[in-house]
């Protein structure tokens, strides 16, 4: 996958932060060239969404006295950017020493300036660390297609390992062998990842293979949730599809990409490495 220059995005170099708000922090990444390399140019075949949790927000209230938060952040996929991960970091960073008058006026900067980051309508939650939801830790749902004693030895991505039958299925599979590499850094992001569908049923092992087959590539997140979807849509042919991942966290954010043929929404379902 190609990618912005390394020189252009904050990730990956020394960068000077503010110590109070800073909008000019956040960076934005066109979706356009990994999706151009996808043959998504118009029409997406799919909806969907990406979930970033924010572990680390804290700002001062209007006395002075600090006050931490959760924060739940959905981006829509229809949006043209994302933001770049190190940027939001250094963004919310600039909250630490600035005084807000109320949580719901902090609510209100961080959804107005992602908004105009992404081109696309963000919705943002604030949670008290006292409130569990939807940061309490899940079990996954589905059938996990790790145990299956295989023989990999290709690291590159290989959609070739995709196949399907002739009978028909209905079921949600997943793995937590997912490991792909920072476009920027090089450095290894980790996830579970979920693929439900109806049609053709899809082989385990092959599926397996296929996903470890990320291991040596690189990409953002997003970008790798929709190669995935798009070769299991273009191989296997199903009659509907989702597929979603759950990266661990980096710098107290950790991002989650959703994406379905499905008129269904993501439930934010935290899981035990994150």
């Amino acid at each position: 996958m190609r990618s912005q220059p390394q020189s252009t995005i904050p990730l990956g170099i020394q960068v000077d932060h503010e110590g109070t708000y800073h909008p000019a922090h956040l960076f934005p990444v066109p979706r356009k060239e990994a999706r151009t390399d996808l043959g998504l140019e118009t029409n997406l075949p799919f909806t969907g969404v990406d979930i970033w949790n924010a572990y680390e927000l804290s700002w001062l209230n209007a006395k002075g006295k600090p006050l931490v938060a959760l924060g739940e952040l959905v981006f829509p996929c229809t949006a043209p950017n994302i933001v770049e991960s190190k940027s939001l970091k250094l963004y919310f960073n600039s909250f630490n020493q600035t005084r807000f008058d109320s949580r719901d006026q902090v609510v209100g900067c961080i959804q107005k300036d992602l908004t105009r980051c992404v081109k696309g309508e963000v919705q943002v939650s604030l949670y008290s660390p006292g409130q569990a939801s939807p940061f309490s830790i899940s079990t996954p749902r589905g059938t996990c297609i790790d145990h299956l004693d295989i023989s990999a030895d290709e690291y590159e991505v290989n959609p070739k390992f995709l196949m399907a039958g002739t009978a028909a299925a209905a079921e949600t599979l997943y793995s937590n062998l997912l490991r792909t590499n920072c476009p920027v850094t090089r450095q290894p992001d980790w996830a579970t990842v979920f693929i439900s569908y109806s049609g053709p049923a899809v082989d385990h092992e092959g599926l397996l293979k296929y996903l470890i087959s990320y291991r040596c590539h690189t990409g953002f997140h997003e970008n790798c949730v929709e190669r995935i979807f798009m070769d299991l849509l273009t191989r296997c042919r199903p009659d509907t599809l989702t597929v979603s991942a759950r990266f661990t966290r980096r710098g107290g954010i950790d991002i989650n990409p959703f994406r379905t043929t499905r008129d269904s929404a993501m439930v934010n379902l935290r899981l035990v490495r994150q």
